[in-house]
Formats: structure tokens, sequence, C-alpha cells
């Protein structure tokens, strides 16, 4: 297939946003009402892979936005080990494009066994996982049949923001309705990606940074040029990266940063300095301002506001995946070794 499958589902995203702000949105408010009105008084998050990294977005979202303590929950702590803690007025919120592996729908049946409200966030109404939940939010991605996740990626982020909004009391403004036009302006600059990736044609390993909402951008980058290009590739938050791990970074080692404007985005300087200071080779994925920093960049939009930088900033970067997957010989459409559905305990 050479990569046909995934290109195709990155070309769909725009369209992919348009529908979910118009068939998702009523089902998204329908939900965000019935659990606002049991007032959570804890989030708990559970997913694996690149779900998880929609998932890391959420804990910023619901910790910024509603003010309420929100952490990622262990599957092997409930599948492993056997653990079983009290959730009255917790909300647990499972996170799956496929709804299948065993060590997401267990904790979400203990969970709510155990008194908690359980929301499942799929692309698979009729999966296990949406039928264990007490409440289901599709995510409207269509039919994913590419292994490495995309589209299914970036409907997770925007299914999530919209239903933390709606528990916040916010509607969607014209910020959220502007993503599809964003992401067909950012997509459309794909030549401008291809020779930014012939740069890293021979590269064996490299690290990506952010902070804030990004955080979970790096990470999925990080995973996207793992499983496609078969290269080492680290993930950091642009704090953690200070704290030991920039010893390893010398002149020349590869930086991937995700630097838009806001203040997660300004966090992220002194992060740079460092870096230039170590004469790394950075690629700079963000604002103007923080792109003339790096050795080489991509301008992002700087009219999305820094809590959408996540939805646009990730979509470049699948098709730097993708054609650095391509020179360097290998099938993005079949990472060798993966499958759609990862099923784990």
């Amino acid at each position: 297939m050479n990569g046909e499958l995934m290109a195709a589902e990155v070309a769909e995203q725009p369209e992919m946003f348009a529908r979910i702000l118009r068939d998702g949105a009523a089902a998204i408010a329908t939900v965000a009402a019935a659990v606002r009105a049991r007032s959570p008084r804890f989030v708990l998050l559970v997913a694996r892979g690149t779900s998880d990294h929609a998932a890391l977005y959420t804990k910023y979202l619901i910790e910024t936005r509603l003010g309420l303590p929100a952490g990622l929950v262990s599957p092997s702590a409930v599948t492993v080990y056997g653990g079983r803690a009290a959730m009255r007025d917790v909300l647990m919120i499972a996170v799956s494009q496929s709804g299948g592996s065993p060590d997401l729908l267990e904790p979400v049946v203990r969970a709510r066994e155990s008194g908690a409200i359980t929301v499942a966030v799929t692309n698979a109404p009729g999966s296990p996982l949406a039928a264990a939940a007490e409440y289901h939010l599709d995510v409207c991605a269509g039919p994913e049949r590419a292994v490495t996740a995309t589209k299914s990626y970036t409907a997770e982020l925007l299914t999530l923001y919209l239903f933390i909004e709606a528990l916040h009391g916010a509607e969607s403004g014209a910020d959220v309705r502007a993503l599809p036009m964003h992401a067909t302006a950012v997509l459309a600059r794909q030549e401008e990606v291809a020779a930014l990736a012939i740069r890293y044609r021979f590269a064996e390993q490299l690290v990506v940074t952010s902070r804030g909402y990004n955080y979970a951008t790096a990470r999925e980058i990080a995973l996207k040029l793992m499983e496609t290009s078969y290269l080492v590739a680290h993930a950091f938050s642009g704090a953690d990266l200070l704290h030991g791990p920039l010893a390893m970074i010398d002149r020349g080692f590869p930086i991937v940063a995700v630097v838009p404007h806001g203040v997660g985005g300004g966090a992220m300087l002194p992060v740079l300095d460092q870096l230039r200071k170590r004469n790394a080779d950075t690629f700079i994925l963000g604002d103007a301002a923080a792109v003339s920093l790096g050795t080489i960049g991509f301008v992002l939009p700087d009219t999305v506001p820094e809590i959408l930088t996540p939805l646009i900033a990730i979509l470049p970067m699948q098709q730097f995946a993708w054609h650095l997957a391509r020179l360097r010989g290998g099938d993005p459409d079949q990472p060798r070794g993966l499958q759609k559905v990862t099923e784990t305990w």
C-alpha cells in the first residue's frame, strides 16, 4: 500500500472536524449536561497508545478549565494487581479508538461497579468499551484503515475539548468553528513538510519536547516517528528535559520543539535557550518568532488559541512522519509487528 491509506486519512481531517462540529456537538452537550448535574469531584482518564496522548491533553483541559483534580489511570493496577478503589463522585473517562482492549474495559467495569460516572470516548459505538460505560461519545472519525492512528487522534482531541467546554458551561465559539479552515491551510503545505523531512532521513534518534497543552503533541509526534520510521524518539516536557536529559544533548543532536504562541510557548523559551547553547539541531514548530530561534521550522497559524493548537500542530507532523517513513523505505500503512487493534491487559 506504501502509505496511501495513511495519506488519505490525514487529508480527511478538515472535513472530519466539520462533521464533529455539525453532527456530534449535540450528543456531546447532552452527555455533558448529565455528568455536570452529578457534580464529580475528581476525574480519572484511562487510555493506551495514541489515545493516551488525547487523555493527557484532556487532563490539562480539566485542570485549567474545570478546576478539578485529574489523573491518568495505570490500567495494570486493576488488571494485573487487582486493585479496587472507592469511586463515588469520580468521573472516569476512557479513551480508545477501537474500544476493544481488555485493559481499558476492566478498569471501566470496576469503576462503574464502585460508583464512578463512566464515559467512553471511542470511534466504535458497538464496542465492548462503549457498552460497558454509562455514557458514550462517538468521535465520528469514520473507519480508520491505516495501522497508524491519525484522524482518530484529532477526532478524540476535538470531542474531548467540546466535552470539557460543555462541562464548563461554555459554548463553542468562532475559534473552534475555524478549525476546519486552519486544518485545510496547514495540510496544503505538504511540499514544505516533505522538504523538512529530507533533513532527517538518516537520523537514528531524536528528542521531541513541548510544555502545557502541547506536551501531548510532543508525545504523539514521538510515537508517530517510532512506529512509522523505526527511529528512537524520546518525548519530554520542556521542564523535564532540563531536569537531567539535557545532558545527552550536544552539537547537532536533533530536537523537535513545539512552541506555539501563548503561555505554554513562552515557558519553552528557556528550553530553547539551553538548546542553542548546546548547538542542537532544532526543528521548531510554532509561531514565527519561535521558529526564528531554531535551525529549521514550520510556522503555525497564530490565530489559533493556544488551547486548540494541539489539534493543528500535529497535522504537519503526521505528514512529516509519512514522508520520513517513505524516504527510509518503509510503508507507513503497515508498520512492522503492529496491528490496528492492540489487545493488552
